[in-house]
This record gives C-alpha cells, structure tokens and sequence, in this order.
C-alpha cells in the first residue's frame, strides 16, 4: 500500500505490514521477582533502561536464562524501536545488542518493523516528534499511573512518509546520535580507566614507590585505620511540601536519585525539578558546595554524583564534603570500589536505606596525603574530560531535538 506523507495511525501501519509485530513485556503469574535477578544473565528492561535513544543493558536487572526463558511474552531483538509507556512515558530506543534477546517489563513496547517500508530508525524519531510526546503524555496522564495500553497506542499518529525521505531525515539525525555515542564510549572509558588506576593504587597495592614500603596485616606501613566520619562531613536532604506551590518552580537545582541513576556518568548537569528560595528554607533540604560527592543512600543505594555548582537534595542521599578537599577523588573511587559493602550496611523492610550513622561508622583505610594528593591529579583530569564531553552531549541533544520536528515537518530539506 502507497500512501502521501503526513499522520497516519499506527494501526494503519500495522495494518499494511509496515509494522509487523507490537507487544509489551511479561504479564502474569510468571512475572520475575527481585530476588530472581542475578549479576549476569539476560536484561530485564525496565522503562528507565530506555534513555537517550539508548538501551542501558548493564544498568538493567537480569534473569537467569532458563527463567527468561519460561517466560510468556515480551521478547525484543535487535532492531526492534522499544517505547515507553507506563510511569515514564514516551521514551524510546532501537534495540542494540549480540544478545539473541532481551525481556521487556509491562513498562515498555517493542515494534518491529518491516524496514523496507519502515524504518526502524525513522520509527523511533517519529515517536519523539512533539506532538506525539504531547498526545502520548495527555492520554497516558488520564490513568491513576502514567499508563497507555497497547490498544490506545495503535489510536495514536505518527508522521509518515515515502523511504526515500525516511532514509534522508534519518541519515542527518543519525549523524547527532553517532557523535553522542562517541562521546559517551568515550566516557565510559575515561572513567573505567580511573577506577582502575585507584584498583592498581589502592587495592592491588601497586601504588608508586610501594616496592619500598613495608606490608604489615595486609596494610602498608603509614596506612591508618579511621571512621568515614573522620574525614568527611556528611549532610542529608529534605523535599519541601508539594501541596505549597510557592516552594516549587523556582532556579534551585534539587536533586532526586532518578535524576542521578537515569545518568549515564559521574557528572550531572542538572535536575528535573527546581524549588525555591523560600521552599529550601522552609524544609530540611540544605545546599551543598559544588564538587560534593552526591550519593543515593535509599532504595537505589550507592549511585554516585558530582556537580560544578551549589545544589541541594531530598531525604534519598548522603551529601559527603571531604575535610581535605585534595582527598576529593580518592574518597569517591573509594566508595565506588565498596558499593556491595555500602549496600550491604543498608536497612529497611519496605526499601533497603543506610543511615548517615552506620555510613559514617563505617572503616575506611587512608593512606598518607602524599598518595591521595598524587592520584587527585589524573583523577581529576579525567573528571574535567567526562565533564566537557557530557556538556557536549547536551548541546548534541539539544541540536538534534530541534532539528528533527523541522525535518519531520518538512521545514528542513535533506
């Protein structure tokens, strides 16, 4: 079937076999439960997985194969255009992976396409054109949770129109998510190679100058034992009240942990939600300096940030400000490298939590100021690195979402 360009359901598409399959994750009695995950096996994709035109495969939760699968539905393989569609709503991704599957959650759609009529690329921006974010979001708000259904789905348009122009939209836009990507690998191995230094330094001992240092209980000598507390102040964070609009929508940056476990790296830009003046003084939430180690302390425990300016927190972290502002980056792999532990120390029937008290009665071994001066350097180097290319993502992000409504549209030809 041939048609003009403009809106068309997706009903209609599916119809003509532009779009051969839809479908949800896994419903029903066999539906995993948290302590079926396990550290490596098949991803879980949950909607928060589906960000920045990615699958975040290693953040997901895993399956055991046989688990996943017994499972009755919900299987995505590569190609698929997987969309959002209850809690967070409209984000999307085409999925990239050897995997020979991934498990989807109730949360999110796949389609697969037939990429002769359709394709799978040009799919998943016609989903993030902003009309369709706008209709998505204004149907799915109707629901008690965020939530649109398959069925409604099929009801909703997206702007159609021949290959050929697929291809050429496509190709400019792919162009932006290329550049993107590079720069987050290029992330990813900025900071892998830091957490490896401070392995090579820290636990493996290899640290420079140890061949003259003595070991002694596993130590080396000039090493001292202490309390977390005894070298970092630790502050909390609070949430003004909701029900009061005049603490809200202000230019005070206020962090949630979703806002640091959707990251995709140690630096944070910003948050999603402001409050103001007079919402920070008038509840528990503090401000912290700029370049304090933001870490997740409730539910999603021992997820880790950093921010160039004064920002403050709800009541989901622990705010850590070293006394010695040069033991700033030996402190944070430190507490990378112990995540399990930190986890481990974190209490709750409803959700696991770790208290400001037992985080900073916790021990921590630190070497002279000499080592933990000396590692600052190619630390901090790399952290300066991870935070001009996140900012060059944004512009990237930014460039490409206001192209894209124009390329649609036909505003820009290719």
């Amino acid at each position: 079937m041939s048609r003009n360009s403009g809106l068309v359901s997706i009903g209609d598409l599916e119809s003509d076999g532009s779009i051969l399959a839809i479908q949800d994750g896994n419903h029903g009695e066999k539906h995993p439960k948290a302590t079926d995950y396990v550290d490596d096996g098949i991803p879980f994709i949950m909607a928060n997985n589906v960000t920045n035109n990615a699958v975040d495969v290693e953040k997901a939760a895993k399956l055991p194969p046989n688990l996943a699968d017994s499972l009755r539905i919900g299987f995505a393989i590569a190609g698929d255009v997987l969309l959002t569609h209850k809690g967070t709503i409209g984000n999307t991704a085409v999925v990239d992976t050897e995997l020979p599957y991934l498990m989807l959650t109730p949360q999110v759609t796949y389609y697969r396409t037939e990429n002769n009529k359709l394709l799978n690329r040009y799919l998943m921006y016609a989903f993030q054109e902003p009309l369709f974010q706008k209709t998505m979001k204004s149907l799915a708000q109707q629901a008690t949770r965020p939530y649109i259904g398959i069925t409604a789905q099929r009801n909703l348009k997206v702007r159609w129109m021949p290959i050929h122009e697929q291809r050429r939209v496509t190709s400019v836009l792919t162009i932006y998510d290329n550049l993107i990507e590079n720069n987050r690998r290029r992330i990813q191995l900025l900071e892998q190679a830091a957490r490896l230094l401070y392995k090579e330094w820290f636990v493996h001992l290899r640290f420079p100058g140890h061949e003259h240092v003595k070991i002694k209980d596993g130590v080396p000598e000039g090493w001292e034992k202490k309390k977390i507390s005894d070298i970092c102040e630790t502050v909390g964070g609070g949430t003004p009240s909701t029900k009061v609009p005049e603490y809200w929508e202000g230019d005070i940056t206020w962090i949630v942990p979703s806002d640091v476990t959707k990251n995709d790296c140690l630096i944070l830009l910003d948050s999603e939600r402001k409050i103001t003046e007079k919402g920070l003084r008038e509840s528990s939430a503090k401000m912290v300096p700029a370049e304090t180690i933001l870490m997740t302390s409730r539910a999603s425990v021992g997820y880790f940030a950093l921010m160039d300016y004064e920002v403050c927190t709800n009541q989901g972290f622990i705010n850590i400000i070293p006394y010695d502002v040069n033991a700033r980056m030996w402190l944070l792999f430190n507490l990378m490298s112990r995540v399990e532990e930190i986890r481990s120390n974190a209490k709750g029937t409803t959700y696991p939590e770790i208290s400001k008290g037992r985080f900073r009665d916790m021990d921590i071994i630190v070497p002279p100021d000499s080592l933990v001066n000396e590692f600052a350097e190619p630390a901090s180097h790399v952290i300066q690195q991870v935070r001009v290319l996140k900012q060059s993502i944004l512009k990237l992000q930014q460039a490409r979402d206001l192209l894209l409504p124009r390329l649609m549209n036909g505003e820009v030809v290719v």
